[in-house]
């Protein structure tokens, strides 16, 4: 071979293996980039060329699919009771991508998961078509209904957990939305999504898992895990090193009482029961703000929970001496999510032990198949057992004869806990209404903790308190687990 035939093949060869190269980068090293980039519509319209499979509720479904009339996608999502079920199945829309299940479990739904593949290569050789397999639910859609229902037209979320195992069995959050209402592609979508996003009072916000708020004198079981915990503290009805008035360290603020209750010296057992700002903020300055840190911390504080949906990360702060007081009676910079109070409550009521929340229990192939079953998880041990069943006694004196009566069910033993957490500029605005609490069947298990927070209401301002607008939220809740 001539020189001049020599270089052009070898030249030649050069684009050839370059060609090989940049095509083997593109589908092996780029693969999922370029499958998930928005401008790659290929993509989403295998995504909607067939059913998607569905939410799981108690055995039922509580999405669907549709056929898109005038669009190349083919079936669009829709939900049933879709604002009840938003701030649990997230949405799923044609031209706005997808959140919270609908978006985690996408490949299960869209039969395109790692795990299905024996569904998809068998079907090529069956001829059926191709479908999304099952996500199942650990939610009680009659817990779910009596939360959504009880808020009502009330701005706050519910979350209630299943304390033994951590199973998440109520999430409601309002105002809500109904993801149905974009889940297509067109200009009545688009308008739908935008008005939603522009709505001042965030439907689309799930306050349940992504809103933090100072959570108030709930907050005072955890300080007083804390007191037990680190032996401040060993009997529940002795008396307590509490002056009144009570003046912060290195301030010159005193620390008020609501009602200018006689907390002087009280019990951690009528301190809880009279929720005495006084006791529990000496208390947190007592522990110091390490010890108090180190206990939230145990309870799922200052880190995000994943349920797998993310919940934001609640916060109990490192603090100077008197913001510490303060953090201690669930003020200040403390700020915690309503799935947080709900993880304290199931703590205290499973003797200590605090499991981690989650809302899939099963995974299930197109011919409903388990390919995945949720084995339950200890998170942390918060408290021993012993301090746990003390701070129990505590919280079931509070709805016996506290603050928290209006929780009461009939031959149900009750815990709980009320909280009015200030807000706004020297609490210039309307406070949080707070009420966590379990309920204990007679062989002494508990099978339902429940957090509600009610942000805003139409109630007057002097009239706002957990004990009278959150309890009985937890109240029906917890009735409606029970079978009540």
């Amino acid at each position: 071979m001539n020189k001049p035939l020599r270089r052009i093949a070898i030249f030649c060869g050069v684009l050839i293996l370059a060609l090989l190269v940049r095509t083997n980068y593109l589908q092996y090293v780029r693969a999922d980039e370029l499958n998930t980039r928005d401008e790659n519509r290929r993509v989403r319209i295998e995504r909607y060329a067939h059913e998607r499979g569905n939410i799981i509720v108690d055995g039922n479904p509580v999405t669907g699919s549709v056929v898109t009339k005038g669009s190349d996608f083919k079936y669009k999502r829709v939900w049933k009771n879709g604002p009840m079920w938003a701030p649990v199945t997230g949405y799923s829309s044609q031209a706005f991508d997808a959140n919270f299940l609908e978006k985690i479990e996408d490949g299960i739904l869209t039969g395109n998961d790692d795990q299905l593949f024996f569904d998809r290569t068998l079907s090529m050789f069956t001829g059926e078509k191709k479908q999304g397999g099952n996500v199942v639910t650990t939610l009680n859609a009659a817990a779910q209904k009596a939360a959504f229902e009880g808020l009502g037209n009330k701005k706050g979320a519910v979350a209630a957990i299943d304390p033994q195992t951590g199973a998440i069995l109520a999430l409601a959050s309002t105002p809500s939305y109904d993801p149905s209402t974009f889940a297509g592609n067109s200009n009545k979508d688009s308008e739908a999504w935008q008005k939603l996003q522009k709505d001042k009072d965030k439907p689309m916000l799930n306050r349940a898992l992504r809103e933090t708020y100072p959570p108030g004198s709930t907050f005072k079981v955890v300080t007083a895990a804390a007191a037990l915990e680190n032996g401040l503290y060993t009997g529940i009805d002795d008396k307590t090193d509490s002056p009144l008035p009570y003046r912060l360290p290195q301030v010159s603020t005193v620390l008020q009482n609501e009602g200018n209750i006689p907390c002087e010296n009280a019990s951690l057992r009528e301190a809880l029961r009279m929720s005495c700002n006084t006791v529990f903020g000496k208390i947190s300055d007592d522990l110091g703000n390490q010890k108090m840190m180190d206990e939230a911390a145990k309870f799922g504080f200052n880190k995000e929970i994943f349920t797998p949906v993310r919940s934001a990360a609640s916060i109990y702060p490192k603090d100077n001496r008197p913001q510490n007081a303060m953090a201690g009676i669930g003020q200040a910079s403390n700020r915690a999510t309503p799935l947080q109070m709900a993880m304290v409550a199931s703590a205290v009521a499973n003797d200590g032990k605090l499991m981690q929340p989650y809302m899939v229990a099963k995974r299930q192939a197109p011919n409903l198949d388990d390919i995945y079953t949720h084995e339950k998880e200890q998170l942390s041990q918060p408290l021993s057992g012993e301090n746990a069943q003390k701070l129990q006694e505590m919280m079931e004196t509070v709805v016996k004869s506290g603050t928290g009566t209006r929780a009461l069910i009939d031959g149900v033993t009750v815990g709980g806990k009320t909280g009015t957490a200030q807000h706004g500029l020297n609490n210039s605005e309307k406070p949080y209404a707070w009420f966590i609490s379990y309920a204990k069947t007679s062989d002494g298990s508990s099978p339902v903790a429940v957090a509600v927070v009610v942000e805003d209401s139409q109630a007057n301002r002097d009239d706002v308190s957990g004990g009278g607008l959150a309890a009985p939220i937890a109240r029906d809740v917890m009735k409606a687990v029970l079978g009540k």
